[in-house]
């Protein structure tokens, strides 16, 4: 039994996609404010978290899953409206799709993102000097299962990679699903290029390459490309959930960041059960007649 469900609306492929959000009791919730970033006990909600030994419950994160591996499309939380359903990235008024990257196809681990983080883009990084690109830490999960866009698993951190995307600081986190068959034999960085050796030299290279096909310069990194250890990448997630507190408190300036939640009790932008299905109606409202049939279809 999942704890989190979700619901399409629209048209696959299409401006008007969205991917909804909804928790065990089929209420619709924001995944980027609402799910927890940690799991906190060898068992949420009635359901058994496995294959983590007892030390490692401390380093146990949720993550959601917005680009599934081998893909091309660039679909992501869309933190700038009401409930940050997933939605496919547009630019240029083009939907966009990632190069392949040879010899890869798309994406080379399952791509997502940490709830309840944010990098500040008013906040200058101590440790590469450049300010955060205004989203949610982004997770390369490296487990052997070809995740689905929406999925909300278990991670255990492994390390993390900083890169520095137009200026601006882009976290990448190394994490293991901790239900993967080999999850058990990961605990840090150094076991990722023991155990499936090439794959950091890949990722660094991917995310040195991948805007070069668009017509951009190759991407720059901090700390010379070097891959930090767990240690370090908890930090980094503790220092993003503190800037994501700020927003959802209303302590800092959050621009355009919508930041609509139903479960912050403390949140001056909480909203309700029914505003929040309020909101979702109305997206569906705003579909074309053809993309109305086509999501009826699908449900």
């Amino acid at each position: 039994m999942a704890l989190y469900h979700t619901e399409e609306r629209g048209q696959p492929c299409s401006q008007n996609y969205r991917l909804f959000f909804k928790d065990v009791t089929g209420h619709y919730i924001s995944p980027f404010h609402d799910i927890p970033l940690k799991v906190n006990s060898k068992e949420e909600n009635g359901i058994p978290t496995k294959k983590a030994r007892n030390d490692e419950y401390e380093n146990l994160f949720n993550m959601i899953v917005e680009i599934p591996r081998w893909t091309n499309a660039k679909m992501e939380i869309a933190t700038e409206e009401p409930l940050n359903p997933i939605k496919q990235y547009v630019k240029d008024g083009k939907l966009r799709y990632v190069a392949n990257i040879f010899p890869y196809k798309g994406y080379i681990w399952n791509y997502g993102t940490l709830p309840q983080t944010w990098e500040d883009p008013g906040e200058k990084d101590k440790s590469t000097n450049c300010f955060g690109d205004n989203d949610p830490i982004d997770v390369c999960e490296i487990g052997s299962k070809i995740l689905s866009c929406g999925e909300v698993i278990h991670v255990k951190i492994l390390g993390i990679l900083a890169l520095i995307d137009e200026g601006e600081t882009d976290w990448k986190l190394i994490a293991i699903n901790v239900n993967d068959p080999e999850a058990s034999k990961f605990h840090d960085i150094d076991d990722v290029e023991k155990f499936k050796p090439g794959y950091l030299e890949a990722t660094l290279n991917w995310f040195r390459l991948y805007k070069v096909p668009d017509g951009k310069p190759e991407n720059q990194f901090a700390f010379n490309g070097e891959f930090k250890n767990k240690a370090f990448a908890l930090e980094v997630i503790k220092s993003t959930h503190q800037c994501w507190k700020a927003l959802l408190m209303k302590k800092c300036n959050g621009g355009a960041i919508n930041c609509t939640n139903v479960q912050i009790s403390d949140s001056p932008f909480r909203c309700t059960q029914e505003e929040a299905r309020s909101l979702v109606e109305s997206v569906r409202g705003k579909l074309t007649g053809r993309e109305e049939k086509v999501w009826g279809e699908r449900r």
